[in-house]
């Protein structure tokens, strides 16, 4: 999808300043709001439809928030479509006193359960890979209207293979109700000069994951 959350590249953001010892969460709410995705992500949509869901969010708002705050705007609309609460019932929560309920110690432990499960991508190989570690591919120029791993920089860019991740669900299928879709899923190495051009430092390199349908044909 090609939107305001495609920002690989882009300029005129500001710097990126990595903080030292930067903390899990800066505010309380935020640490709530990771606990309360976990607990909703059993509201049916797997995470690739969650990430779509991100994407959705009109760029004017997208860019002035914060990350969690992303989670909980994708959240009331998510809870608002599926008509678990109405939006006199989301207002009148934002408008109350922000006082948190008790803690509940079950739902406390149901959080620290889905945090440490784990949730394999990976499924049973139907076909032999194409490519292997090494061979160079070609990413095609696309630009869909719905979900995808493809960042637009590297579209249309040659990569070498580093990697073979393995046989795995397809994002852009599994975002969009038709199912897991399963294919290949590689490392790929590109030089920075590929990617930004003939001024770019020359000792970038960027490795994406990329499924096979990313790829030319041969």
């Amino acid at each position: 999808m090609n939107s305001a959350h495609d920002m690989g590249g882009m300029m005129g953001f500001g710097p990126i300043n990595p903080e030292q010892d930067e903390p899990v969460f800066h505010s309380s709410w935020e640490a709530h709001m990771f606990g309360v995705e976990f607990l909703f992500g059993g509201d049916g949509l797997p995470i690739d439809a969650q990430r779509h869901q991100h994407e959705k969010i009109p760029p004017p708002r997208y860019l002035n928030l914060s990350y969690y705050q992303k989670w909980l705007t994708s959240l009331e609309i998510r809870l608002l479509k599926s008509g678990a609460v109405t939006a006199a019932e989301l207002a009148s929560r934002i408008n109350a006193s922000g006082v948190a309920p008790d803690a509940d110690p079950d739902l406390a432990a149901d959080v620290l359960s889905m945090v440490m499960a784990r949730y394999p991508y990976t499924r049973p190989a139907a076909v032999p890979a194409r490519f292997a570690a090494g061979d160079r591919v070609k990413t095609r120029n696309m630009h869909p209207t719905g979900h995808t791993r493809l960042p637009r920089y590297a579209r249309g860019r040659v990569g070498t293979v580093e990697r073979v991740n393995g046989y795995m669900v397809f994002p852009d299928s599994n975002a969009h109700g038709r199912g897991e879709d399963p294919h290949w899923c590689y490392s790929v190495v590109f030089d920075g000069r590929e990617l930004w051009g003939p001024e770019a430092d020359p000792a970038l390199s960027v490795a994406i994951d990329l499924w096979e349908p990313y790829f030319e044909p041969e």
